[in-house]
């Protein structure tokens, strides 16, 4: 048994982490693994036979690969490929458009000048949903359709995982909510938790432009060892896993998800907490059932530099647009937003 040390790159955040672990240790010639975000490395021990290490990493690139890593013996430098943002920043533009537009129509209420709203909770679960923070949550999609496919199970398991998704985000934001109304919040927190939803959405946003590694140090999230005990459920064969791992997926370490869990705990109200969160979990679903019920690739097609460089802008307007109501709303800045 020998071990080594490969440089990986396409992680933004932990839960690439707990993908990444868990995608090498289900290979049986792997006996552990442990990646890191700080250096953007993987260390695998394991019996690879007279491989060398530029074949095991191929290997192990090839399992990743549809996740959007690459593994490399030696250290690659980070190259921003600046052209993508001749196409990303028109599509993120009409998608603000589109949004401001709608908002001034009335046809959904995006953002309030002191609520996150239930639309803007739904628009960031839809971005969510193709990015590297939900990766985990679509691969754990992917490993369970395939494990009943082979039983000729594809439909119920599917639809347990997705209820027991949205059920737990219902209750559960409901609960975050209450414990909100328990903490006894006042004007002060309120705004203290906005402007960490802010900066959380801003974080996110910076990290999918892909433009400053170091920000993904900066990247709150849950500890990584409970996504990791998410990730084992998927091995416990039971006519109710499903249901278990969609309940799970509350807790996986995704910024977008703790942001809108954030909010949620400042709202104070168990049916804005529910809404909110169901209205994210709702978000998500569209993508999501296109892996449970379909061979597309949809989540493998959207991995595109261009993508995460739309999706990124879009995250960073909601950020900062949420910041400057929240200060608006606190009366620290003159409102700058009529919309």
């Amino acid at each position: 048994m020998k071990t080594y040390t490969f440089h990986i790159q396409g992680m933004h955040c932990k839960a690439c982490i707990a993908l990444t672990e868990s995608e090498i240790g289900d290979l049986k010639d792997v006996s552990s693994v442990k990646a890191s975000l700080a250096d953007h490395t993987v260390v695998v021990a394991g019996e690879f036979g007279d491989k060398v290490p530029e074949d095991i990493a191929d290997s192990l690139t090839a399992v990743l690969k549809s996740h959007g890593y690459t593994l490399s013996v030696g250290k690659q430098k980070h190259v921003v490929d600046w052209s993508q943002f001749k196409i990303a920043l028109p599509i993120a533009a009409a998608f603000v458009a589109l949004f401001i537009v709608l908002q001034k129509i009335g046809l959904v209420n995006l953002v309030t000048t002191s609520d996150v709203g239930y639309g803007t909770a739904f628009i960031i679960g839809l971005i969510a949903s193709v990015s590297t923070c939900m990766a985990v949550v679509g691969g754990l999609v992917l490993s369970m359709s395939a494990n009943y496919a082979k039983e000729n199970d594809k439909v119920r398991p599917q639809v347990l995982f997705h209820i027991g998704r949205l059920v737990s985000f219902f209750v559960l934001g409901g609960v975050i909510g209450v414990l909100g109304s328990a903490f006894q919040l006042n004007g002060t927190g309120t705004f203290i938790l906005s402007v960490v939803v802010a900066l959380v959405l801003l974080i996110l946003g910076l990290n999918l432009l892909d433009v400053f590694p170091w920000m993904k140090k900066l990247q709150p999230s849950l500890p990584s060892f409970i996504a990791n005990r998410v990730q084992s459920l998927k091995k416990i064969n039971h006519t109710l896993t499903p249901l278990l791992i969609g309940v799970a997926t509350f807790f996986l370490p995704c910024g977008f998800t703790q942001s809108m869990q954030i909010y949620s705990l400042s709202t104070g109200s168990f049916w804005t907490g529910a809404m909110t969160m169901s209205a994210f979990a709702l978000g998500t679903l569209p993508v999501l059932a296109l892996l449970s019920f379909s061979s597309l690739g949809i989540h493998t097609k959207t991995r595109s530099g261009v993508f995460f460089k739309s999706a990124g802008l879009v995250v960073i307007f909601f950020g900062i647009f949420n910041l400057i109501n929240g200060l608006a709303a606190a009366g620290v800045i003159e409102p700058l937003f009529s919309f």
